[in-house]
């Protein structure tokens, strides 16, 4: 995949269609903390009241046509210096390296963005090896093991810390 044709955007209300042709999709929103999307209606009020007002939450685009999301979300406080990343794509997208480039595009604008954080967190769920692969080929270290941590849909979830440092940028 030619990586000039993946970038990140803010999202728009006229990406309902593309967000709800991935957001339906159980097979993406497995692991997520947020439920499948099933009417446009669904996917406009996710849009307006989610993903826009949000501190920062793109649109991954393919050939400018939103195929996923990334979010980053500083903490507060003392713990301001932290951020949490989550993403996703589309499954017709996985094994393209989409996600990988989004997270590669995403981590230095974050860090321009909010010169406090110095530490971007990933929580993933041990399940999800193609995340994990993710965070990988960009640069993220596994720190630790979490088991029985998040409960996600219905059940609690052994979880997996990964993290990229400020310093870490090449």
């Amino acid at each position: 995949m030619d990586s000039t044709r993946i970038s990140l955007r803010p999202f728009k209300l006229s990406d309902a269609d593309d967000f709800l042709a991935w957001a339906s999709d159980d097979k993406v929103t497995r692991y997520l903390r947020w439920n499948t999307v099933t009417t446009i209606e669904e996917a406009l009020i996710y849009i307006q009241k989610v993903a826009i007002p949000h501190p920062w939450r793109r649109s991954i685009c393919l050939d400018g046509r939103s195929v996923g999301y990334i979010s980053v979300r500083p903490e507060s406080g003392d713990d301001r210096h932290r951020a949490r990343i989550g993403y996703a794509v589309g499954s017709d997208c996985w094994g393209l390296g989409i996600a990988t480039a989004a997270v590669r595009l995403a981590i230095p604008s974050v860090f321009e963005k909010f010169p406090f954080i110095v530490r971007l967190e990933a929580l993933v769920e041990a399940e999800n090896i193609g995340s994990q692969r993710v965070l990988e080929k960009v640069g993220f270290v596994k720190e630790c093991f979490l088991r029985k941590y998040c409960f996600n849909k219905g059940e609690v979830r052994d979880m997996l810390i990964y993290s990229f440092l400020r310093t870490d940028l090449h």
